[in-house]
């Protein structure tokens, strides 16, 4: 099987082909003007924790801290019951975390600690006992 990965880049955009076989399988493009860091994966540190909101705040490292709601952090639900997020969270705590949502004018980055990693066939998802299938395998021999 033959691959080949085209890259092309200038100031305004990166593009990466990914060919086998003579056929396109992926292509991504990013625009300078519009990077997102969504699917980033980051070992933030908890600045604030605030209770009433069920919610912390979050230093990743950019302009402005993200945010983390109780509900997006794994393991919170215990027996169909929500822990309270200052059981879970301390500030000044180090914390893996995925940007799931970008900053949006004031507003920082939404965040979760379940993490996930998605190839072209498979989500790998490291804290759950099971893989995801991210697309329809209909060839045995492709997997």
């Amino acid at each position: 099987m033959s691959s080949e990965i085209l890259i092309n880049v200038t100031p305004q955009e990166t593009r990466v082909a990914i060919i086998e076989q003579g056929i396109t399988q992926e292509l991504h493009i990013e625009r300078t003007s519009n990077r997102g860091i969504v699917g980033n994966i980051y070992n933030g540190r908890v600045s604030r924790v605030l209770p009433g909101m069920q919610s912390a705040f979050v230093d990743i490292g950019l302009e402005r801290a993200a945010f983390l709601h109780v509900a997006d952090i794994h393991g919170s639900a215990q027996n169909d019951h929500q822990r309270p997020i200052e059981q879970l969270l301390h500030e000044g705590s180090n914390i893996l975390v995925q940007v799931v949502k970008d900053a949006i004018g004031v507003k920082g980055a939404r965040l979760s600690t379940q993490i996930s990693l998605a190839g072209r066939l498979l989500v790998y998802l490291p804290q759950e006992s099971y893989i995801g299938v991210s697309q329809r395998i209909e060839d045995n021999n492709a997997a």
